[in-house]
């Protein structure tokens, strides 16, 4: 067993300086010719029932955060403390106890269940990693339970994910989320596959379920700014690998400070047709940089219409300009 760190913290994840490269291999001999830097120095926290959005272009790292806080990846650097203990360094067998505190909600609802399983065994499968139930009944009320919290019906168990539609396999997905009683859940796009209406819905049953269990958080990862201001207390915004905006929900969309969170904020749509009409439109330049080369100074300087001389030089720090409002840049 590993030896484990205990950090006092009030918060259910605090991420402290985290790293994550994936080195790049080319040739016969498999030679290292560099890293794609998913995360670079990020720093964030998620108190007890808190739902932290998380949002940025595709290929900023935010998948890879959530797999790191899970620990699905093995971070390069820094630190992850989930609930009190280090577990940055931990073995699989050390993870196995801690992964029942904590799950994953994915993006495609029926290629992360098992086409070979019935809905009832699929959901059921945490239960028995676990040991949660003492008797075969225990584990039928428990799942049936699952069903029931998730909004589908117990009479479902014995069907397969291919009789399911999109909106039901994704509730399946979120009873098995449940099935540990978890005190986090990362929920990675978990609506980007799915019709508006029922998009709706899954947001709606996520938040009753923080509402009914109190003290379980989310870190809501998605592309969509309109779900995760909907959901979301707080909200990160990511940048080829770091955090470059951090704020209360209503506080990031009311007063949007780096010019990044701006062109994000300003490419999505407003239902209303006026507003739509006169509202400021922010075209970036240029493409994304690599991550395997990314820019030196602020990454996001090449296609910043505010950039300054000193942008292209020196980096800059995350800092909170007043009320927990964090930004990383020169021009703020």
């Amino acid at each position: 067993m590993s030896e484990t760190t205990t950090v006092k913290s009030e918060n259910i994840v605090d991420i402290q300086n985290l790293k994550m490269y994936f080195p790049v291999r080319r040739g016969l001999l498999r030679k290292k010719i560099g890293d794609v830097k998913a995360l670079d120095n990020v720093s964030i926290s998620i108190k007890p029932g808190e739902t932290l959005g998380l949002v940025g272009e595709s290929g900023c790292g935010k998948t890879t955060m959530g797999r790191c806080i899970l620990r699905l990846y093995k971070p390069t650097e820094g630190n992850i403390i989930f609930q009190g203990d280090d577990i940055s360094n931990y073995t699989d067998h050390d993870l196995r106890h801690t992964r029942r505190d904590m799950a994953i909600i994915f993006q495609d609802p029926y290629s992360s269940l098992n086409p070979r399983k019935n809905s009832g065994t699929i959901v059921g499968e945490p239960l028995l990693i676990h040991n949660l139930t003492k008797s075969r009944k225990e584990y039928e009320d428990r799942v049936a339970e699952l069903f029931i919290m998730s909004g589908l019906s117990p009479d479902m168990t014995d069907r397969y994910p291919h009789e399911f539609s999109g909106g039901q396999r994704q509730r399946l997905s979120v009873a098995r989320a449940l099935a540990g009683d978890p005190s986090l859940i990362v929920c990675d796009e978990p609506i980007s596959a799915l019709d508006v209406s029922m998009q709706a819905q899954i947001l709606n049953l996520l938040q009753e379920l923080q509402v009914k269990r109190g003290k379980l958080s989310y870190l809501f990862i998605s592309h969509d700014l309109m779900a995760v201001q909907y959901i979301s207390h707080r909200i990160a915004v990511m940048y080829l690998g770091k955090i470059v905006e951090m704020s209360a929900s209503a506080d990031l969309y009311a007063n949007t400070l780096h010019p990044y969170s701006q062109a994000l904020l300003s490419a999505q749509p407003v239902p209303d047709p006026v507003v739509e009409a006169t509202r400021k439109r922010i075209i970036l330049t240029g493409d994304v940089p690599t991550p395997l080369n990314p820019p030196s100074g602020c990454s996001f300087h090449p296609r910043c219409f505010m950039a300054k001389p000193e942008c292209s030089v020196e980096t800059p720090q995350l800092r909170d300009v007043g009320n927990g409002h964090l930004v990383a840049c020169h021009c703020v």
